[in-house]
């Protein structure tokens, strides 16, 4: 599932992954503006989140060393719960403090994007926290993500306004087809 040379691999999260993601995202939480959480829910939350994606047949993945250490995950979840974006799914990537540039959130993007596209979505946004959030930005581009707007000030954390940037990126035939029922 992942580039052979590199030295993590790519799976589908399980149960006994969540005590590594929690540590993972409230480091998000607590230290970065990727999220817009401002306390770390704890893993029963987590769990129970990543059930609702699993439960709505979307993937949730974990990047995990070779020694077994669980770098980062990423999931799509649905973008909005009305029915008419059910062809669009918003994706989130997190990788563990210390392992960025190691391509490890490229690895987990890259699968959502092929899982996300097999299972017949169109559509795929970044909702991305910060517009000084350049490492993210730079993924999605590098993915083929265009940016589709910014909304100015609508988050605020660690003492100032919050920008989100968002992008988007079709996925399979995106809109130049009509999807099958």
């Amino acid at each position: 599932m992942s580039d052979p040379a590199a030295t993590f691999s790519i799976r589908p999260a399980a149960a006994a992954d969540f005590e590594a993601i929690q540590r993972i995202y409230a480091h998000h939480v607590l230290h970065g503006l990727a999220s817009f959480e401002e306390t770390p829910p704890d893993v029963a939350e987590l769990t129970r989140r990543w059930r609702a994606i699993a439960d709505a047949g979307l993937p949730y993945l974990c990047a995990v060393e070779t020694g077994g250490a669980l770098v980062g995950y990423a999931y799509a979840g649905p973008y909005r719960p009305r029915s008419a974006y059910r062809f669009t799914v918003e994706d989130s990537v997190y990788v563990a403090p210390g392992a960025a540039g190691r391509g490890i959130g490229r690895s987990l993007l890259h699968q959502l994007i092929e899982i996300c596209t097999g299972l017949g979505k169109r559509q795929m946004i970044a909702v991305i926290g910060d517009s000084g959030n350049t490492a993210s930005i730079a993924l999605h581009q590098a993915m083929g993500f265009q940016h589709a707007g910014t909304l100015k000030d609508v988050g605020f954390k660690h003492g100032r306004w919050l920008d989100v940037v968002m992008m988007q990126r079709p996925l399979g035939p995106g809109a130049t087809t009509l999807p099958e029922p």
